[in-house]
Formats: structure tokens, C-alpha cells, sequence
């Protein structure tokens, strides 16, 4: 593909299959369809050649990755060669063409085949890409840009050789001046043809490589993954690639070597560099038991780790697709640009025609008429409206992945920059999720460590992180963990199952109550001196009665303050929603400065709080990391869910937040804001330059040389303005 019109073209063709929907990103080249399951992959291929090009499954691939830059650096270099040659042939004849101009007394017999030699190469071989695309297009009957470049190199070609083989007098094309307006019958425009031939591919040269360093974060992210890795086996350490990694083994990571899969940690300790992944600069200390990230760095000490995660489900391969989906996706204002690209090349052919017709109907020179008209068909640009908006899209979220911000798609862009509302869940997000317990309380007459156990064997079941603590205090004190039966998670209350025999109920007082449970007063008492404090308490019931309480205290991140004073600044409202109780949330909302809370909301309360918030007409975002928060998730105009968190919240997410520091919230704010502002201005330069430049040309005030030039830059331009947001760096402090 060569321009947005052959993008347009071949996602026409393609939504012409029965139940297939597909969108066509001329940036990253990809096609992204979605079919009935019936569907054959081969058929979409077909269908795409029937439209004039070739294609290829991702899937069919091995190293896709390697493979589009292997395709990328070749096609750079090619132009490249066909640029060196009609630079070093092109300027001088152009220089040439406008010494004989201005000096006829250096013109010698036969100059004008002096100009034919010269511009054939460029001509025919430099602009052979333009002409092959153009002659494709025709046998399929569509047109493209290429189709633009073609027809007006080729008219100033065989204008000029119609002038030389006629006889007469020749003039050279820059003769009388820059101005088309002077232009006769009598002029030659090979110069022109081969000055519009070298512009022009300088300008496809130079959106080459923009195109190319614009994925060149997806690139990164893609290389991060280890090799091979040494794995223990009974024999001892063998070597064997990642691929052959399977969930359960156990393996090395050596001070220096990267972490090959997702893991945790069996023995040892050390530092973890994972700037790479999350973006987050300082290295994370980890301990025996903790989880670790495939594609971090190991900066200290040996590790013994058991895969947790391999291939396709760790979470750098999960990132790394959210990438992919992004850049490959359209925002909605492509999609207007696209609908103008596509009927873009036949409106302009017929501005050509027009404009021949109208200057030769108001008795200028055909050749005068001719060059007015090379010049319309030079200087328009759809491809500059093709690349305005997935450049910045592609580079934005490639940005976003080095910062540790996974964009799912355009639209969580255009909704990021529209949020005024922003709404955290407590436990895993404002509080760092890492749990432990503080104090278990039973009734007289109950064991402590059987109140632990209990409890323990019923949390053991769930991922939430209260239930993690409770969990692994349990089997530190008490050992191996009664098998329990008939679990049930009770998002946003607490579980129950059965240990024993017995039915056990654990949760907050209220959900208690709801099965017929009665708190003692003196446990009531200790439960509200526990939650004054800011401490999580956990009721446990079994036959019949409240038997204790188990008290978890989490740490309110050291980034949460500074995260809500970044977003107030950006003019955003932070809300504090949780399903904890009200003394513990208050206490957590006083330090961390956010004054709006709501507390003891259940799922579905968490659902019915985002839409009353939208319904008085705010754009909210939700930040969460649990199963009790992704239907709120889900509800929100924007999702954002921590990297850590469960599967269900970063599957009902559009933003994933890799790193655990909270300013990333307002980060990925800015970044969205900064990605569509570039769209934006992308857009007004592309429609302008079109607007302001083809009445120009139709008047016969652009030469076609200025027109080539013009249009090469505009096309680069729009990707060089992309392309600065590489260079993004969030005001706020890391």
C-alpha cells in the first residue's frame, strides 16, 4: 500500500465477504478482521489480491515482528538507491535546464537530447514504483496516488518528446521563469518530470523511515523476552529455549539475565530492573514467595524461580498484544479521513481535466495548460490524511508501553482526554494490596490458631488480597489447610464454603447479619476500635454464631497523595469507592487527600455509582485492580486497571497500568491528551494543505516542481509531527 486510497480499497474488499469485518491501518499495514467462525483465512488472502495487493496471516509467521522490519528495511533501501540516482541525474539537469534559460547563448546543437538522456533514468527506473503501482491500479480499475504521480510525470514526458519530434523550437521548461503561467508550446518539461520524480521520493524515503522509527517501541517491547533460560531438572541445570518452558518448572536467573517467564520466587533474593516493562525506574527488591514479571532484569543476587505464566498468557505477552491492538485499531475521526481519501484521486483527476479544458476554452498555450494540470495532480496529497491519524496512534501507545501505560484502543484515547472523573477502588490501587494479618480475635472458648485455620482454609479458595493475608498467616501458623468445599466468592462482602463439616461464613458485619449472624458486643467493640484505626476487619461464623474476627491492614501507597494532587491539577474529581467499611475508607481518603467517599458498595453499587456519575453528565474513569471491580470496569467511559491485578480486571479494562506507582494515572491522562492534540493538528495541516494548495495549482501560481516538493514535505511533516511524541515526558514527578 502506497497511500490511504489503497487502504480504503482493500477494506472495501475486504468487508465485501460475507461476516466480515475489517479495518485496514495504512501506518503498521495491518488488517485486523473479524469473521464468522467459518470463515477462511484463505479467502480474506484472495480477496485482497483480487483488489490489486498481497498479504499474508500474522499467525502464519513465525517472527512477524522480524519479518515487517525485514520488509521495512528493504523497501527504505530501495528507495534510497532510486533516490541516490535521480538526485545525482535530476539537480543537474534541472540546474541545466535553467542555465539554457537564462543563458541561450549556451545552448548547443542537440541540448534538447542532452535533457532526454538525462531524465529517461529518472524517468523510467527512479519513478518505476510510482508507474508499477499506477499500472496495477488500472488492471484492477481503481486509482491512488501513485496514480496522480504517474499520470503527470508521464504527461510532462510525453509532452516534451511530442515538442522535440514535431519540430520547431524548443525551449527548456524553466525558460521563462518558476511561473506555469509563462509556460508556451514550445517548452520542454523533462526537467520537471525529473525534479517532481526526486521530491517526490525523497518525500516516500524520509515517511519510510518516520514510518519505520514510529514502531520502533513495539519493536522493543516484542525483543524483551528471554531466549533461553536454565531450567532445574533432576539430573541438574539444563539450558533449553522459553518456548520449551512449561507452567511448574523450575529455574535460574543469574545476576544480569533477564526473568524468562512469569514466575515466583522459590529462593533466593534480589533486585529487579523493570523499567523495561512498567516503565517504573527504580529496581524492585523481591523475596522468597513474591511474583515476578517475564522481560525484567535480574540486578542482584541468583534466583530459583517456578514458572507461573508461559508463551502466549505472561503478562508481557498480554501488554504486547493490547499494543497491537491499539495501533492496528481507528480512531473515529479516521474513519472521516478515510472516506475523503478514498474518493480523493478520482475528484482530483477530474480537477486535472477541468483544469486542461478551462486554460486551453480561455485560449493559453496547451503547454501552459498541461503544466497547470501536472501541477493539481502533484500536489495533491491523501496520504497526508492517511497518516495523520495512526501515526500519532502508533507512536502515542508505543510511548505509552515504554512508560508502562498498555492502550487497548483509539477510543480509550478519545475517551481519556474527555475524563473529568476519575474513581479509585481502595484495596490493590490506593493501597498497595500486600495484606498482612495484625490480630485474630475468637470468642471465648475458640482456639486462636482454629479461628486462623478455619478462616484460612475458606480464604485459600479466593485471589482477593484480604484473603491472600488471611491465607498465608494461616498456613505459617497452623501448617497443611483443611480441604474446603462448595466455595463461594461473595464479591465485595466476603466467601463461604464448607471446612469440616462445617458451613463457615467470613465477611463484614453486614453480610453476616444477612445469614442470621449477631455480633457480641465485645467483638463489636474491638471490631470499630480496629476500623477507627484504618484496619480491615473480617468476621468468621459457623454454627450458627460469630466465633472472632480476623484484622488485615494494608499501606496506603506512598504515591497516592502526589497521584490525586496530579490529577486536581489536570481538572479531574478523585472519588474513593470501595466495598470496605466506612472508617477504614475515611481514614485511607484523609491521607491520601480525597474527599469524596463511598464506602460498603457492593458490585453492583460500584456499577450503579459510575452511571449516576455519568448520567449528571461526567466522562468517568474507573482504577481498579479485582473482580469486584471489573463490572464498574466495565461501566466506565475509561477502565484502567493495575497490571497486577486480576485477569477479569484487566480483561473489562481500556488501560492497563503496568507499573504500581500512582502518578501513571495521570500520566497516561496527559499522554492521551498530548496523542489527540497531535491528531488534531495533523488533521488541520493535512485538510488545509489540500484546500489552500489545489485552487493554487488550478490558477497556475504552483509549479509543478514547487507542487512535488509541497506535496513530499506535507506527507512528512505529518509524520515528523507524530513522531515528536517520542519525546513525551509527563509533568508530573516519578
Amino acid at each position: 500500500m502506497t497511500c490511504a486510497a489503497c487502504a480504503a480499497r482493500v477494506e472495501r474488499s475486504l468487508n465485501k465477504l460475507p461476516g466480515v469485518q475489517a479495518t485496514v491501518n495504512y501506518a503498521t499495514e495491518r488488517a485486523r478482521v473479524h469473521c464468522s467462525a467459518g470463515t477462511d483465512p484463505r479467502a480474506l488472502l484472495e480477496q485482497v489480491e483480487r483488489a490489486g495487493y498481497a498479504a499474508q496471516r500474522v499467525d502464519d509467521i513465525c517472527d512477524a515482528s522480524g519479518a515487517e522490519q525485514a520488509s521495512a528495511d528493504a523497501r527504505v533501501a530501495d528507495l534510497r538507491r532510486r533516490l541516490a540516482v535521480a538526485a545525482v541525474i535530476g539537480v543537474p539537469l534541472c540546474d541545466l535546464s535553467l542555465a539554457w534559460s537564462l543563458f541561450p547563448e549556451l545552448r548547443f546543437t542537440g541540448w534538447q537530447w542532452v535533457c532526454l538522456l538525462l531524465a529517461a533514468p529518472v524517468v523510467g527506473w527512479c519513478a518505476w514504483p510510482f508507474h508499477r503501482a499506477a499500472l496495477n491500479g488500472l488492471r484492477h480499475r481503481t486509482a491512488s496516488m501513485d496514480t496522480l504521480v504517474s499520470v503527470g510525470v508521464m504527461a510532462s514526458s510525453v509532452w516534451s518528446l511530442w515538442v522535440m519530434m514535431r519540430g520547431g523550437p524548443v525551449e527548456p521548461g524553466l525558460g521563462r521563469g518558476l511561473s506555469v503561467l509563462a509556460g508556451g508550446d514550445h517548452d520542454l518539461y523533462l526537467d520537471v518530470a525529473a525534479g517532481v520524480t526526486t521530491f517526490l521520493l525523497a518525500g516516500r524515503y524520509f515517511e519510510a523511515r518516520a514510518k519505520r522509527s514510529a514502531g520502533a517501541a513495539m519493536r522493543a517491547l516484542l525483543a524483551l523476552g528471554a531466549k533461553d533460560v536454565e531450567v532445574l531438572r533432576e539430573g541438574g541445570a539444563v539450558r533449553i529455549p522459553v518456548s520449551d518452558l512449561m507452567v511448574g518448572d523450575r529455574f535460574l536467573a543469574r545476576p544480569g539475565e533477564k526473568i524468562a517467564t512469569d514466575a515466583v520466587v522459590e529462593e533466593g533474593r534480589s533486585a529487579l530492573d523493570t523499567s523495561m516493562v512498567t516503565g517504573e525506574p527504580i529496581p524492585r527488591e523481591v523475596d522468597e514467595g513474591d511474583e515476578v514479571i517475564g522481560g525484567t532484569i535480574n540486578a542482584g543476587g541468583r534466583l530459583v524461580l517456578r514458572a507461573t505464566r508461559v508463551g502466549a498468557d505472561t503478562q508481557l505477552a498480554r501488554m504486547t498484544r493490547l499494543v497491537e491492538q491499539a495501533q492496528d485499531g481507528k480512531a473515529a475521526v479516521q474513519r472521516l479521513a478515510d472516506r475523503v481519501a478514498a474518493v480523493f484521486v478520482p475528484a482530483v483527476l477530474v480537477l486535472a481535466a477541468a483544469t486542461v479544458t478551462g486554460w486551453v476554452a480561455a485560449g493559453r498555450p496547451a503547454g501552459a495548460a498541461i503544466t497547470a494540470a501536472v501541477a493539481v495532480l502533484v500536489v495533491a496529497c491523501p496520504c497526508a490524511l492517511g497518516l495523520a491519524t495512526p501515526t500519532a496512534i502508533l507512536v502515542g501507545t508505543g510511548r505509552g508501553a515504554a512508560l508502562g501505560i498498555f492502550i487497548k484502543g483509539p477510543h480509550a484515547l478519545e475517551s481519556t482526554r474527555r475524563v473529568d472523573t476519575v474513581v479509585f477502588d481502595k484495596t490493590g490501587t490506593l493501597t498497595e494490596g500486600r495484606m498482612r494479618l495484625v490480630q485474630v480475635q475468637p470468642v471465648p472458648g475458640v482456639p486462636e490458631d482454629e479461628l486462623l485455620a478455619v478462616a484460612g482454609a475458606v480464604e485459600h479458595a479466593s485471589e482477593h488480597p484480604i484473603a491472600a493475608a488471611i491465607t498465608a498467616a494461616a498456613a505459617h501458623r497452623t501448617g497443611e489447610l483443611a480441604p474446603v468445599t462448595g466455595f463461594e466468592a461473595l464479591p465485595g462482602s466476603g466467601a463461604r464454603g464448607s471446612v469440616g463439616g462445617r458451613a463457615v461464613v467470613l465477611g463484614r458485619a453486614g453480610m453476616l447479619a444477612e445469614y442470621g449472624y449477631t455480633v457480641p458486643e465485645h467483638l463489636e467493640n474491638c471490631r470499630r476500635e480496629l476500623e477507627d484505626r484504618g484496619v480491615t476487619v473480617v468476621l468468621a461464623g459457623w454454627d450458627g454464631a460469630v466465633q472472632g474476627l480476623l484484622a488485615v491492614a494494608d499501606q496506603v501507597r506512598p504515591s497516592g497523595r502526589a497521584a490525586v494532587t496530579a490529577l486536581r491539577r489536570l481538572g479531574l474529581r478523585p472519588i474513593l469507592l470501595t466495598g470496605d467499611n466506612a472508617r477504614t475508607t475515611a481514614a485511607v481518603a484523609a491521607e491520601v487527600g480525597i474527599e469524596t467517599v463511598v464506602a460498603e458498595a457492593l458490585p453492583e453499587d460500584k456499577v450503579e455509582v459510575v452511571r449516576r456519575l455519568q448520567r449528571e453528565g461526567h466522562t468517568v474513569a474507573v482504577v481498579g485492580d479485582g473482580i469486584n471491580d471489573a463490572a464498574a470496569l466495565a461501566a466506565a467511559d475509561l477502565g484502567m486497571a493495575i497490571g497486577r491485578g486480576t485477569d477479569a480486571a484487566i480483561e473489562a479494562a481500556d488501560i492497563v497500568l503496568g507499573r504500581e506507582h500512582l502518578l501513571i494515572v495521570a500520566d497516561a491522562v496527559q499522554l492521551a491528551r498530548r496523542t489527540h492534540r497531535t491528531i488534531r493538528w495533523n488533521l488541520v495541516w493535512a485538510f488545509g494543505y489540500n484546500v489552500a494548495a489545489l485552487p493554487l495549482a488550478m490558477a497556475g501560481l504552483v509549479n509543478p516542481l514547487i507542487a512535488g516538493a509541497a506535496m513530499a514535505l506535507s506527507s512528512v511533516f505529518v509524520v515528523s509531527h507524530s513522531l515528536r511524541l517520542r519525546q513525551f515526558r509527563p509533568s508530573s514527578p516519578s
